[in-house]
């Protein structure tokens, strides 16, 4: 038996790494593989690795499917309210079929014309349901998760999955701006308006319950200082009996006293009497003697 030339051997082994270099391809970690036959795919592979394909028969795209941003252009949408607003916003996807996505849209730039256009079409039909206020406000987060299941619906048919939407900016037209925020303004005075007539209505009432309050303590007070008024006097009388009984000149005596003090307290009193009036009888005898 003949050994085979050399240089028949090279050949083969150069055809054998031919072939299988166009056979053998890798799959890297953040793409995933579209294996096309004659121009038609095929077949796709979503995980890392090394995969084979038909060699000369069939080609390799490979997508990227890490999360892309989608920017849209400025778009003029128009409230429920009637009123015009310019919105900004961007959306994030990523490809998770790319076999469904080619066939859908066969290339990446229509794929991203389709998502805007899709895009374009959730802002005005969410945003276009509530008012102006309504999207300037707090309900801003509530609405872009509107916008992104109403996109997501829309993009699974293509292979796509959003995997966020934002509103950047929400402006009103330069045209109707000032129109807008004057009566905001005016809605702003005329709510802090009521709150101060309804601020004033509890006052009021609180300070009328007060005052009733101070009569009712006053009068519970006076009550009760009228009793212990009461109580005293007859105490004191029934001291002033007692001690009259014991000794009436000396009560005579202190009783004078009294009628002295009270008559003179502020010192500018002036009283014409003769001098052996019985006004003045302790005056000049202690015992009250004439």
């Amino acid at each position: 038996m003949s050994k085979l030339p050399l240089p028949f051997i090279g050949v083969v082994v150069l055809v054998g790494l031919v072939v299988l270099l166009n056979s053998a391809f890798i799959v890297p970690e953040t793409h995933s593989a579209l294996v096309f036959r004659f121009g038609e795919p095929k077949s796709q592979y979503a995980e890392a690795g090394l995969k084979f394909k038909v060699p000369f028969a069939e080609s390799v795209n490979f997508i990227d499917r890490r999360n892309r941003h989608l920017e849209q252009e400025q778009t003029e949408i128009i409230a429920r309210n009637q009123e015009r607003l310019i919105v900004d916003a961007f959306a994030r996807y990523k490809i998770i079929d790319p076999l469904l996505f080619y066939q859908s849209v066969r290339t990446e730039l229509r794929g991203e014309e389709r998502l805007s256009s899709q895009l374009n079409d959730s802002l005005r039909a969410v945003l276009g349901s509530v008012t102006v206020d309504e999207i300037i406000s707090e309900r801003r987060s509530e609405l872009m998760g509107r916008i992104q299941e109403q996109l997501t619906a829309s993009a699974r048919p293509l292979g796509v999955e959003i995997v966020d939407v934002k509103i950047r900016r929400a402006d009103l037209p330069q045209t109707n701006s000032e129109a807008v925020f004057q009566r905001m303004i005016a809605e702003r005075r005329q709510l802090a308006q009521q709150y101060r007539s309804e601020g004033n209505e509890q006052a009021n009432q609180i300070r009328a319950q007060a005052d009733r309050q101070v009569i009712e303590i006053k009068a519970e007070a006076e009550e009760e200082a009228q009793k212990i008024r009461g109580a005293a006097d007859a105490e004191r009388n029934a001291i002033f009996a007692s001690a009259y009984n014991k000794d009436q000149e000396f009560f005579a005596f202190y009783r004078s006293l009294l009628a002295y003090e009270e008559a003179l307290q502020d010192g500018e009193t002036t009283i014409l009497l003769s001098p052996d009036s019985e006004f003045f009888r302790y005056f000049n005898n202690l015992e009250g003697r004439r």
